[in-house]
Protein backbone atom coordinates (compact mmCIF):
# COMPACT_ATOMS: atom_id res chain seq x y z
CA UNK A 1 0.00 0.00 0.00
CA UNK A 2 1.41 3.10 -1.04
CA UNK A 3 1.43 6.57 0.73
CA UNK A 4 0.09 9.60 -1.13
CA UNK A 5 -0.74 13.01 -0.26
CA UNK A 6 -3.98 13.38 -1.22
CA UNK A 7 -7.00 11.63 -2.60
CA UNK A 8 -9.76 13.44 -4.26
CA UNK A 9 -13.17 11.61 -4.53
CA UNK A 10 -16.12 12.89 -6.49
CA UNK A 11 -19.72 11.24 -8.46
CA UNK A 12 -18.23 12.52 -11.59
CA UNK A 13 -14.63 13.19 -13.32
CA UNK A 14 -14.29 14.68 -16.78
CA UNK A 15 -10.67 13.66 -17.56
CA UNK A 16 -10.04 15.14 -20.86
CA UNK A 17 -7.70 12.93 -22.03
CA UNK A 18 -7.26 9.90 -22.44
CA UNK A 19 -11.11 9.49 -21.78
CA UNK A 20 -13.22 11.63 -23.50
CA UNK A 21 -16.66 11.23 -21.49
CA UNK A 22 -16.87 11.00 -18.02
CA UNK A 23 -16.33 8.30 -15.02
CA UNK A 24 -18.61 7.65 -12.57
CA UNK A 25 -17.92 7.27 -8.88
CA UNK A 26 -14.06 7.17 -9.36
CA UNK A 27 -11.23 9.48 -7.20
CA UNK A 28 -7.90 11.24 -8.21
CA UNK A 29 -4.83 9.92 -6.37
CA UNK A 30 -2.46 13.16 -5.93
CA UNK A 31 0.83 12.46 -4.53
CA UNK A 32 3.47 16.21 -4.72
CA UNK A 33 2.27 18.14 -7.46
CA UNK A 34 1.36 15.35 -9.81
CA UNK A 35 -1.79 12.43 -10.36
CA UNK A 36 -0.44 9.41 -9.43
CA UNK A 37 -4.13 7.74 -10.57
CA UNK A 38 -7.52 8.05 -11.40
CA UNK A 39 -9.53 4.84 -10.43
CA UNK A 40 -12.63 3.96 -8.78
CA UNK A 41 -12.85 5.12 -5.42
CA UNK A 42 -14.13 2.00 -4.04
CA UNK A 43 -10.11 0.53 -5.27
CA UNK A 44 -8.47 3.18 -3.41
CA UNK A 45 -8.86 2.03 0.33
CA UNK A 46 -7.07 -1.21 -0.69
CA UNK A 47 -3.59 0.50 -2.54
CA UNK A 48 -3.88 4.02 -1.01
CA UNK A 49 -3.38 5.95 2.36
CA UNK A 50 -3.39 9.47 2.37
CA UNK A 51 -2.78 12.67 4.73
CA UNK A 52 -5.67 14.13 3.13
CA UNK A 53 -8.94 12.47 1.51
CA UNK A 54 -11.80 14.82 0.43
CA UNK A 55 -14.95 13.04 -0.93
CA UNK A 56 -16.74 16.01 -2.70
CA UNK A 57 -20.41 14.33 -2.93
CA UNK A 58 -22.73 15.89 -5.97
CA UNK A 59 -19.88 17.49 -7.94
CA UNK A 60 -17.50 17.12 -11.07
CA UNK A 61 -13.83 17.14 -11.13
CA UNK A 62 -12.49 18.98 -14.47
CA UNK A 63 -8.97 19.77 -15.28
CA UNK A 64 -8.01 23.66 -14.27
CA UNK A 65 -9.09 26.01 -16.61
CA UNK A 66 -7.24 27.57 -19.20
CA UNK A 67 -7.31 30.92 -20.19
CA UNK A 68 -5.09 31.28 -22.86
CA UNK A 69 -5.64 35.47 -23.67
CA UNK A 70 -5.18 37.88 -20.67
CA UNK A 71 -4.37 41.06 -20.08
CA UNK A 72 -4.49 40.62 -16.38
CA UNK A 73 -3.64 44.24 -15.09
CA UNK A 74 -6.40 45.79 -17.11
CA UNK A 75 -8.59 44.14 -14.58
CA UNK A 76 -7.84 47.37 -12.96
CA UNK A 77 -10.21 49.08 -16.31
CA UNK A 78 -12.99 46.79 -15.99
CA UNK A 79 -15.85 49.25 -16.60
CA UNK A 80 -13.63 52.23 -17.54
CA UNK A 81 -14.51 52.61 -21.40
CA UNK A 82 -17.78 50.72 -22.48
CA UNK A 83 -20.08 50.36 -25.79
CA UNK A 84 -17.29 51.52 -27.88
CA UNK A 85 -15.41 50.14 -31.53
CA UNK A 86 -12.17 48.66 -30.58
CA UNK A 87 -10.22 51.56 -32.39
CA UNK A 88 -11.95 54.41 -30.00
CA UNK A 89 -11.82 52.08 -27.21
CA UNK A 90 -7.80 51.85 -27.51
CA UNK A 91 -6.76 55.20 -29.07
CA UNK A 92 -8.97 57.35 -27.07
CA UNK A 93 -9.90 55.45 -24.06
CA UNK A 94 -7.29 52.73 -22.85
CA UNK A 95 -4.44 53.55 -24.43
CA UNK A 96 -4.26 57.48 -22.74
CA UNK A 97 -5.19 55.67 -19.15
CA UNK A 98 -2.23 53.18 -19.67
CA UNK A 99 0.04 56.39 -20.13
CA UNK A 100 -1.36 58.30 -17.27
CA UNK A 101 -1.45 54.65 -14.41
CA UNK A 102 0.68 52.23 -15.55
CA UNK A 103 3.47 51.30 -13.82
CA UNK A 104 5.17 48.58 -11.69
CA UNK A 105 2.22 48.72 -8.64
CA UNK A 106 -0.38 48.73 -11.44
CA UNK A 107 0.54 45.65 -12.83
CA UNK A 108 1.02 43.76 -10.16
CA UNK A 109 -2.14 45.06 -8.15
CA UNK A 110 -4.64 44.51 -11.36
CA UNK A 111 -2.74 41.19 -12.05
CA UNK A 112 -3.54 39.83 -8.63
CA UNK A 113 -7.32 41.35 -8.55
CA UNK A 114 -7.40 39.16 -11.75
CA UNK A 115 -5.94 36.23 -10.09
CA UNK A 116 -8.13 36.07 -7.74
CA UNK A 117 -11.00 36.35 -10.14
CA UNK A 118 -9.73 33.53 -12.13
CA UNK A 119 -8.84 31.03 -9.35
CA UNK A 120 -12.65 31.73 -7.98
CA UNK A 121 -13.68 30.53 -11.23
CA UNK A 122 -11.54 27.24 -11.88
CA UNK A 123 -9.07 28.88 -14.19
CA UNK A 124 -5.25 27.57 -12.88
CA UNK A 125 -3.18 28.71 -16.04
CA UNK A 126 -3.54 32.30 -17.90
CA UNK A 127 -1.66 33.54 -20.78
CA UNK A 128 -1.00 36.71 -20.45
CA UNK A 129 0.29 39.89 -22.51
CA UNK A 130 1.43 43.37 -20.57
CA UNK A 131 3.63 45.48 -19.52
CA UNK A 132 5.99 44.98 -16.75
CA UNK A 133 5.71 40.74 -17.17
CA UNK A 134 7.65 40.18 -14.42
CA UNK A 135 5.05 42.27 -11.79
CA UNK A 136 2.66 39.66 -13.58
CA UNK A 137 4.38 37.15 -12.74
CA UNK A 138 4.93 38.24 -9.22
CA UNK A 139 1.43 38.48 -9.02
CA UNK A 140 0.54 35.02 -9.80
CA UNK A 141 3.32 33.68 -7.72
CA UNK A 142 1.37 34.86 -4.64
CA UNK A 143 -1.69 34.07 -5.93
CA UNK A 144 -0.84 30.79 -6.59
CA UNK A 145 -1.85 30.93 -10.14
CA UNK A 146 0.00 29.07 -12.74
CA UNK A 147 0.61 31.62 -15.58
CA UNK A 148 2.51 32.17 -18.87
CA UNK A 149 3.79 35.82 -18.99
CA UNK A 150 4.05 37.79 -22.62
CA UNK A 151 7.43 38.78 -23.44
CA UNK A 152 5.04 42.09 -24.84
CA UNK A 153 6.69 44.09 -27.75
CA UNK A 154 4.67 47.09 -29.28
CA UNK A 155 5.86 49.70 -31.88
CA UNK A 156 5.55 52.77 -29.27
CA UNK A 157 7.38 53.53 -25.94
CA UNK A 158 5.95 52.55 -22.97
CA UNK A 159 6.83 52.27 -19.00
CA UNK A 160 8.46 49.24 -19.64
CA UNK A 161 10.57 50.11 -22.66
CA UNK A 162 11.44 52.78 -25.00
CA UNK A 163 11.88 51.15 -27.88
CA UNK A 164 11.70 47.05 -29.85
CA UNK A 165 15.15 46.70 -28.69
CA UNK A 166 14.78 47.39 -25.34
CA UNK A 167 11.55 45.13 -25.38
CA UNK A 168 12.89 42.65 -26.40
CA UNK A 169 15.97 42.47 -23.88
CA UNK A 170 13.60 42.94 -21.41
CA UNK A 171 11.39 40.34 -22.37
CA UNK A 172 14.50 37.98 -22.65
CA UNK A 173 15.72 38.87 -18.92
CA UNK A 174 11.95 37.92 -17.44
CA UNK A 175 12.46 34.58 -19.51
CA UNK A 176 15.87 34.02 -18.02
CA UNK A 177 14.81 34.69 -14.67
CA UNK A 178 11.50 32.56 -14.58
CA UNK A 179 12.68 29.84 -16.65
CA UNK A 180 12.58 27.34 -13.95
CA UNK A 181 9.80 28.45 -12.31
CA UNK A 182 7.51 26.30 -11.36
CA UNK A 183 4.14 28.19 -11.89
CA UNK A 184 5.78 30.91 -14.43
CA UNK A 185 6.52 30.60 -18.25
CA UNK A 186 6.84 32.77 -21.17
CA UNK A 187 5.97 33.45 -24.47
CA UNK A 188 6.91 36.52 -26.83
CA UNK A 189 3.87 38.60 -26.66
CA UNK A 190 4.52 40.92 -30.35
CA UNK A 191 0.92 43.13 -29.96
CA UNK A 192 -0.25 42.68 -33.44
CA UNK A 193 0.44 43.36 -37.37
CA UNK A 194 -0.36 46.96 -37.22
CA UNK A 195 1.91 47.92 -34.37
CA UNK A 196 5.14 45.70 -34.64
CA UNK A 197 7.35 46.11 -37.61
CA UNK A 198 8.85 43.56 -40.22
CA UNK A 199 12.29 43.70 -38.97
CA UNK A 200 11.67 42.82 -35.36
CA UNK A 201 8.78 40.27 -36.01
CA UNK A 202 11.67 37.74 -38.23
CA UNK A 203 13.95 38.32 -34.58
CA UNK A 204 10.77 37.21 -32.59
CA UNK A 205 10.38 34.01 -34.98
CA UNK A 206 13.73 33.39 -34.33
CA UNK A 207 14.38 33.98 -30.75
CA UNK A 208 11.30 31.53 -30.29
CA UNK A 209 13.11 28.98 -32.14
CA UNK A 210 16.04 29.64 -30.22
CA UNK A 211 14.01 29.77 -26.42
CA UNK A 212 11.76 27.15 -27.14
CA UNK A 213 8.73 29.37 -26.20
CA UNK A 214 5.46 30.07 -27.97
CA UNK A 215 4.30 33.81 -29.91
CA UNK A 216 0.78 34.94 -28.92
CA UNK A 217 -0.04 37.78 -31.10
CA UNK A 218 -3.81 39.46 -31.87
CA UNK A 219 -4.20 39.39 -35.79
CA UNK A 220 -7.17 39.45 -37.78
CA UNK A 221 -8.93 40.90 -35.26
CA UNK A 222 -10.96 43.21 -37.42
CA UNK A 223 -12.10 43.02 -41.15
CA UNK A 224 -11.22 46.73 -40.66
CA UNK A 225 -7.43 46.26 -39.65
CA UNK A 226 -7.49 43.33 -42.50
CA UNK A 227 -8.47 46.30 -44.81
CA UNK A 228 -6.20 48.97 -43.15
CA UNK A 229 -2.91 46.36 -43.73
CA UNK A 230 -3.93 45.40 -47.82
CA UNK A 231 -4.29 49.52 -47.74
CA UNK A 232 -0.81 49.86 -46.54
CA UNK A 233 1.25 47.10 -47.74
CA UNK A 234 -0.72 45.22 -50.58
CA UNK A 235 -1.51 41.77 -48.59
CA UNK A 236 -3.19 40.33 -45.80
CA UNK A 237 -1.43 40.42 -42.59
CA UNK A 238 -1.78 36.35 -42.24
CA UNK A 239 0.53 36.29 -45.75
CA UNK A 240 2.77 38.50 -44.41
CA UNK A 241 3.41 36.72 -41.08
CA UNK A 242 4.21 33.49 -43.29
CA UNK A 243 6.80 35.56 -44.66
CA UNK A 244 8.44 36.43 -41.41
CA UNK A 245 8.29 32.80 -40.53
CA UNK A 246 5.97 32.64 -37.56
CA UNK A 247 3.37 30.39 -39.10
CA UNK A 248 4.17 27.87 -36.81
CA UNK A 249 3.26 25.27 -34.40
CA UNK A 250 4.38 28.40 -31.90
CA UNK A 251 2.26 30.88 -32.92
CA UNK A 252 -1.31 31.69 -30.67
CA UNK A 253 -3.59 33.43 -33.43
CA UNK A 254 -5.32 35.79 -30.84
CA UNK A 255 -8.91 36.58 -32.36
CA UNK A 256 -9.00 35.19 -36.06
CA UNK A 257 -12.49 37.07 -36.84
CA UNK A 258 -11.21 37.93 -40.49
CA UNK A 259 -10.83 34.64 -42.32
CA UNK A 260 -10.96 33.12 -46.24
CA UNK A 261 -11.29 29.65 -46.56
CA UNK A 262 -7.66 29.42 -47.52
CA UNK A 263 -6.67 31.24 -45.18
CA UNK A 264 -7.78 28.74 -42.45
CA UNK A 265 -6.04 25.73 -44.56
CA UNK A 266 -2.76 27.89 -44.59
CA UNK A 267 -3.77 27.91 -40.84
CA UNK A 268 -3.95 24.08 -40.33
CA UNK A 269 -1.17 22.92 -42.55
CA UNK A 270 0.91 25.24 -40.44
CA UNK A 271 -0.12 23.80 -37.25
CA UNK A 272 -1.23 27.71 -35.70
CA UNK A 273 -3.17 27.64 -33.11
CA UNK A 274 -6.34 29.85 -32.59
CA UNK A 275 -7.57 31.25 -29.52
CA UNK A 276 -10.90 32.34 -29.84
CA UNK A 277 -12.29 35.26 -27.35
CA UNK A 278 -16.41 35.41 -28.23
CA UNK A 279 -17.15 37.66 -25.40
CA UNK A 280 -14.92 40.31 -26.20
CA UNK A 281 -15.30 40.03 -29.86
CA UNK A 282 -18.95 40.28 -29.39
CA UNK A 283 -18.54 43.54 -27.15
CA UNK A 284 -16.18 45.56 -29.69
CA UNK A 285 -18.52 44.24 -32.34
CA UNK A 286 -15.32 43.07 -34.03
CA UNK A 287 -16.38 40.32 -35.95
CA UNK A 288 -17.49 36.31 -35.42
CA UNK A 289 -14.26 33.94 -35.28
CA UNK A 290 -15.52 31.27 -37.74
CA UNK A 291 -15.19 28.33 -35.35
CA UNK A 292 -16.96 25.63 -36.56
CA UNK A 293 -14.58 25.87 -39.95
CA UNK A 294 -11.79 26.18 -37.84
CA UNK A 295 -12.58 23.00 -35.95
CA UNK A 296 -13.50 21.06 -39.23
CA UNK A 297 -10.07 22.08 -40.14
CA UNK A 298 -8.58 20.13 -37.96
CA UNK A 299 -7.16 23.59 -36.13
CA UNK A 300 -6.36 23.45 -32.68
CA UNK A 301 -8.56 26.27 -31.33
CA UNK A 302 -8.24 27.57 -27.06
CA UNK A 303 -10.71 29.76 -25.33
CA UNK A 304 -9.49 32.90 -23.75
CA UNK A 305 -11.90 36.26 -22.22
CA UNK A 306 -9.34 38.82 -23.33
CA UNK A 307 -8.92 41.25 -20.74
CA UNK A 308 -11.57 42.61 -18.14
CA UNK A 309 -11.80 46.62 -19.80
CA UNK A 310 -13.15 44.57 -23.29
CA UNK A 311 -15.42 41.51 -21.76
CA UNK A 312 -16.28 42.46 -18.87
CA UNK A 313 -15.04 38.97 -16.47
CA UNK A 314 -12.26 36.59 -16.68
CA UNK A 315 -14.73 34.05 -16.39
CA UNK A 316 -14.12 30.88 -18.49
CA UNK A 317 -17.60 29.52 -17.71
CA UNK A 318 -19.52 32.36 -19.70
CA UNK A 319 -16.63 31.93 -22.30
CA UNK A 320 -17.31 28.25 -22.64
CA UNK A 321 -21.19 28.97 -23.19
CA UNK A 322 -20.95 31.82 -25.17
CA UNK A 323 -18.22 30.22 -27.49
CA UNK A 324 -20.87 27.40 -28.15
CA UNK A 325 -24.11 29.13 -28.57
CA UNK A 326 -22.17 31.61 -30.88
CA UNK A 327 -20.25 29.07 -33.36
CA UNK A 328 -24.00 27.63 -33.70
CA UNK A 329 -25.49 29.88 -35.11
CA UNK A 330 -23.10 31.77 -37.18
CA UNK A 331 -22.74 28.33 -38.41
CA UNK A 332 -26.39 27.98 -38.56
CA UNK A 333 -25.83 24.01 -37.23
CA UNK A 334 -26.99 22.95 -33.60
CA UNK A 335 -24.60 20.33 -34.01
CA UNK A 336 -21.63 22.38 -34.18
CA UNK A 337 -19.07 23.04 -31.52
CA UNK A 338 -20.58 20.12 -28.88
CA UNK A 339 -19.88 20.77 -25.18
CA UNK A 340 -17.26 18.23 -25.42
CA UNK A 341 -15.18 20.06 -27.41
CA UNK A 342 -16.05 23.33 -26.19
CA UNK A 343 -14.81 22.05 -22.46
CA UNK A 344 -11.63 20.24 -24.32
CA UNK A 345 -11.13 23.89 -25.52
CA UNK A 346 -11.12 25.59 -22.19
CA UNK A 347 -8.27 23.07 -21.03
CA UNK A 348 -6.58 20.90 -23.16
CA UNK A 349 -7.07 23.33 -25.94
CA UNK A 350 -5.19 25.86 -23.85
CA UNK A 351 -2.46 23.61 -22.92
CA UNK A 352 -1.67 22.51 -26.35
CA UNK A 353 -1.73 26.12 -27.43
CA UNK A 354 1.07 26.63 -25.01
CA UNK A 355 3.16 23.47 -26.26
CA UNK A 356 2.06 22.48 -22.42
CA UNK A 357 -0.19 19.27 -23.11
CA UNK A 358 1.95 16.76 -21.34
CA UNK A 359 1.61 18.72 -18.70
CA UNK A 360 -1.75 20.66 -18.12
CA UNK A 361 -5.06 20.14 -19.67
CA UNK A 362 -6.03 16.80 -18.39
CA UNK A 363 -6.72 14.55 -15.39
CA UNK A 364 -4.36 11.68 -16.32
CA UNK A 365 -1.85 9.65 -14.75
CA UNK A 366 1.66 11.60 -14.53
CA UNK A 367 0.41 15.33 -15.26
CA UNK A 368 0.58 18.46 -12.56
CA UNK A 369 -2.65 18.35 -10.36
CA UNK A 370 -4.14 21.16 -11.54
CA UNK A 371 -7.97 20.46 -10.58
CA UNK A 372 -11.53 22.40 -10.25
CA UNK A 373 -14.20 20.91 -8.18
CA UNK A 374 -17.70 21.85 -9.29
CA UNK A 375 -20.51 21.58 -6.82
CA UNK A 376 -23.48 20.10 -9.33
CA UNK A 377 -25.62 20.09 -6.01
CA UNK A 378 -27.83 22.71 -6.00
CA UNK A 379 -31.69 22.96 -7.79
CA UNK A 380 -29.78 25.59 -10.77
CA UNK A 381 -27.82 22.17 -12.19
CA UNK A 382 -30.69 19.59 -11.62
CA UNK A 383 -31.58 17.08 -13.03
CA UNK A 384 -28.14 15.96 -14.19
CA UNK A 385 -27.91 13.64 -17.12
CA UNK A 386 -25.09 14.76 -18.48
CA UNK A 387 -22.07 16.13 -16.39
CA UNK A 388 -20.36 17.53 -19.61
CA UNK A 389 -23.74 19.11 -20.80
CA UNK A 390 -23.99 20.53 -17.53
CA UNK A 391 -21.09 22.47 -17.50
CA UNK A 392 -20.81 24.23 -20.89
CA UNK A 393 -24.52 25.19 -20.90
CA UNK A 394 -25.62 25.39 -17.20
CA UNK A 395 -22.76 25.60 -15.38
CA UNK A 396 -21.66 29.01 -14.05
CA UNK A 397 -18.44 29.93 -11.75
CA UNK A 398 -19.96 30.57 -8.26
CA UNK A 399 -20.47 26.30 -8.81
CA UNK A 400 -16.64 26.33 -8.13
CA UNK A 401 -15.95 24.90 -4.76
CA UNK A 402 -12.14 23.81 -4.83
CA UNK A 403 -8.95 24.68 -6.88
CA UNK A 404 -5.89 22.89 -6.57
CA UNK A 405 -2.67 24.39 -8.62
CA UNK A 406 0.15 21.72 -8.76
CA UNK A 407 -1.25 19.84 -5.79
CA UNK A 408 -1.74 22.84 -3.33
CA UNK A 409 -5.50 23.64 -2.70
CA UNK A 410 -5.60 27.43 -3.53
CA UNK A 411 -9.58 27.55 -3.08
CA UNK A 412 -10.92 25.87 -0.16
CA UNK A 413 -14.65 25.58 -0.41
CA UNK A 414 -14.93 29.16 -1.75
CA UNK A 415 -12.26 30.76 0.19
CA UNK A 416 -9.10 31.70 -1.77
CA UNK A 417 -6.13 30.47 0.74
CA UNK A 418 -3.32 33.06 -0.75
CA UNK A 419 -4.88 36.40 -1.03
CA UNK A 420 -6.31 39.08 1.49
CA UNK A 421 -9.51 39.86 -0.20
CA UNK A 422 -10.20 42.26 2.14
CA UNK A 423 -7.21 44.59 1.44
CA UNK A 424 -7.67 43.59 -2.12
CA UNK A 425 -10.22 45.22 -2.20
CA UNK A 426 -9.10 48.45 -0.71
CA UNK A 427 -6.10 48.61 -3.16
CA UNK A 428 -8.47 48.28 -5.61
CA UNK A 429 -10.62 51.13 -4.51
CA UNK A 430 -7.66 53.34 -4.58
CA UNK A 431 -6.94 52.32 -8.21
CA UNK A 432 -9.54 53.14 -8.82
CA UNK A 433 -9.81 56.49 -7.50
CA UNK A 434 -6.70 57.43 -9.02
CA UNK A 435 -7.39 56.00 -12.56
CA UNK A 436 -11.07 58.43 -12.52
CA UNK A 437 -9.02 61.40 -11.93
CA UNK A 438 -8.76 62.29 -15.77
Amino acid sequence: MKHVDQILHADWIIPIEPDAGSLSDHCIVIDGERIVEVIPSKLAPDRFTADNEFKLKEHVLIPGLINCHTHGAMTLFRGLADDIPLQTWLEEHIWPAEARCVDRNFVHDGTLLGAAEMLRSGTTCFNDMYFFPDEAAAAAIEAGIRAVVGMIIIGFPSAWAGNNDEYLHNGQRVHDHYRSHPLIDTAFAPHAPYTVDDETLRRVAILAEELDVPIQMHIHETAREVNQEVADRGRRPLSRLADLGLMSHRLMAVHMTALTSHEITDVAMAGVSVVHCPESNLKLASGFCPLAKLLGAGINVALGTDGAASNNDLDMFSEMRTAALLAKGVAEDACAAPAEQILRMATFGGAKALGMENELGSLAKGKLADIVAVDLGGFSAAPIYNPISQIVYAGHRDQVSNVWVGGRRVLADGQLTNIDTVALKRTTNRWRDRIAER
